[in-house]
């Protein structure tokens, strides 16, 4: 299905983009060839230079299993090439750069996912086959475990910030050789650890892009490491007191939706403000009539011990001292993986930084952590990889623009994360919201898990996968690039959901996502499938 979209997508690209700025000849395919022996790239061995034409499946036979992207079709021709960085004596990064014959001036760097070490070739080929000259690395390690960090410093630094600046500089360089000419504008589009990229792009090198779009940001990443990691010494293993049933969440998740799913005007299974529900689950006591338990765990209940486990998880987490380490796992994601992500009496994956990164040692135990471990990741806070800094003057100054989005169902990354990171520029640079509007823009997207997903209007863009529309108003890639050449800021995003969440069935609805700080309310007539019967406010 994902092979049909890229090329319907490629399709419309013309229509969107305009002529493209660079005419591919009849011998693009010995240009590009060549290209691999005529580049100089300082630290850097150019492995191959190679013709990739549209309705091609290129095949990944060397790929970190763990990466599970074996195989990524291609829409448009272009020119495909593949290289490794030195970027000090013991680390280097292996990047690619795809050039479209149908190059529209733009340059588009990728980013990565969680604590990978993959090379997001889906995102790359999305850049691409809408005419940038897109590149994306694997950010200093293979793979998606945090092994490579082990005693070095250097993997961890790559992690942290260098490899994805080193692709960019790397990258123009290779459009401009390729091209024979410089871009016209740069542009970064990211999710998650990808979305933490792109700020700490605009926080630590504001040249790089025009316009940056950045999802769901894995910022306060020492903390958040904290937060995802403190999960299983909080649930405990299965069948110990503490432990959650996974069977319980779907009681949980409806007990939560009872009590806060009017809050925006309508029941319909979608939070518009998570960030208000003030849930209770007292009435899942096994002690309140109706309720029922057996002697080892809850069926439809839960324990004394089990209540205050859930109520810690939709607490924030703080540390010995009473402060905030990072904020609590807002209520509405039950359904979309956060049991099957946090709950299941299993290590999380970025308990990985601990072992290898904070600790250096490979037998550590997750279970051990304990909160003086959250103050010395935070205090150690390597490559400042906490990117959380708040003064993004310097990216203002240079006319950049953000277009920061977090889904409101997140299961992976606290959604209430993203509005403090915003108070907290606002708050440093003395700025309002109606001044921020002037380079960086807050979107909720109700109903969105992590990144893709879920039952709200959800394609918005941000992918080839979750990509409607190329209309600048439902796709966030478009929207940047409008916003920058064209000065046409978002006010809102309009989303879709798919019947059955596939395309091929239709449109299902369509929400106009609002800018932070207002919300999205029912208003109380029409049909609550158009984007009109809501507003923002």
């Amino acid at each position: 299905m994902w092979s049909k979209t890229l090329l319907s997508l490629a399709s419309l690209a013309h229509s969107a983009y305009g002529a493209p700025v660079w005419n591919a000849t009849s011998d693009f395919s010995s240009k590009c060839t060549a290209l691999a022996s005529s580049l100089s790239i300082p630290h850097g061995n150019v492995s191959s230079s190679a013709l990739v034409t549209a309705g091609s499946t290129l095949q990944f036979p060397n790929s970190d299993p763990s990466c599970t992207r074996p195989s990524q079709s291609v829409s448009v021709d272009l020119c495909r090439v593949a290289l490794t960085v030195t970027t000090s004596d013991r680390s280097s990064i292996s990047m690619e750069a795809w050039l479209p014959a149908n190059w529209k001036g733009r340059f588009l760097s990728t980013g990565n996912g969680g604590l990978g070490g993959c090379i997001q070739y889906e995102d790359i080929e999305y850049g691409a086959s809408l005419g940038f000259a897109t590149v994306g690395t694997n950010n200093g390690h293979d793979g998606m475990t945090g092994e490579s960090f082990l005693n070095n410093a250097d993997v961890v630094e790559d992690f942290a910030y260098r490899a994805l600046h080193t692709g960019v500089v790397v990258g123009k360089k290779i459009s401009a050789s390729f091209y024979g000419a410089e871009h016209s504008k740069s542009y970064y589009l990211g999710c998650s650890t990808g979305g933490r990229q792109g700020m700490k792009e605009a926080q630590t090198f504001p040249g790089d892009f025009d316009g940056i779009v950045a999802g769901a940001p894995a910022m306060a990443f020492n903390n958040l490491t904290s937060w995802s990691s403190h999960f299983l010494p909080l649930t405990g293993l299965p069948g110990s007191a503490t432990f959650i049933p996974l069977d319980m969440w779907p009681i949980i998740a409806q007990d939560v939706l009872d009590q806060c799913d009017a809050n925006d005007g309508l029941v319909d299974g979608i939070m518009e403000s998570p960030d208000l529900c003030d849930y209770n689950p007292e009435g899942l006591s096994c002690g309140v009539s109706g309720n029922s338990t057996n002697s080892t765990n809850s069926t439809n209940c839960l324990t004394t011990t089990q209540l205050q486990t859930l109520k810690s998880i939709y607490s924030p987490l703080l540390d010995a001292s009473g402060d905030l380490v990072y904020p609590r796992l807002q209520p509405g994601a039950e359904l979309l993986g956060a049991p099957q992500t946090y709950f299941t009496g299993q290590p999380f994956g970025a308990s990985d930084w601990f072992k290898y990164a904070i600790f250096n040692d490979p037998n550590w135990d997750p279970m051990s952590l304990t909160p003086a471990d959250y103050v010395l990741s935070s205090t150690m806070n390597r490559f400042n990889i906490e990117t959380f800094e708040g003064d993004l003057s310097a990216f203002q100054q240079k006319g950049g623009k953000l277009l920061h989005y977090h889904g409101l169902a997140d299961q992976v990354i606290s959604s209430e994360n993203s509005p403090r990171y915003y108070q907290h520029v606002s708050d440093t640079m003395g700025l309002a919201p109606a001044e921020l509007d002037e380079f960086y823009r807050y979107f909720t997207v109700s109903g969105m898990a992590h990144c893709s997903g879920g039952p709200g209007a959800a394609n918005i863009g941000n992918s080839a996968r979750s990509s409607a529309s190329l209309d600048p108003q439902e796709n966030v890639l478009m929207r940047i690039v409008e916003w920058v050449e064209q000065g046409n800021a978002p006010e809102t995003i309009t989303g879709t959901a798919f019947v059955n969440g596939t395309a091929e069935s239709g449109v299902a609805f369509k929400r106009n996502h609002c800018k932070w700080p207002a919300r999205n309310k029912y208003q109380g007539s029409g049909d609550p499938n158009s984007a009109d019967s809501w507003k923002c406010s």
